[in-house]
C-alpha cells in the first residue's frame, strides 16, 4: 500500500465527489421526505388536542 500525501488525497476525493451525480438529488429528496413527515405528524396530532374549557 503506497503512501499518498494529504493534498493528493484531498484532490482525489474532490475529483471523486464531482463524478457522483445523484448526491444532491438524494439530499433534496431526503430533506423533503423528513419535512413532509414532520408536517404530517403535526397535522395529525393537532386533531387529537383536547380543549378542557
Amino acid at each position: 500500500m503506497e503512501h499518498n500525501p494529504r493534498a493528493a488525497w484531498l484532490a482525489e476525493a474532490a475529483r471523486a465527489a464531482e463524478q457522483q451525480g445523484a448526491g444532491n438529488l438524494l439530499r433534496v429528496v431526503l430533506i423533503v421526505m423528513v419535512l413532509g413527515c414532520v408536517l404530517t405528524a403535526w397535522f395529525l396530532l393537532r386533531g387529537y388536542k383536547r380543549k378542557d374549557d
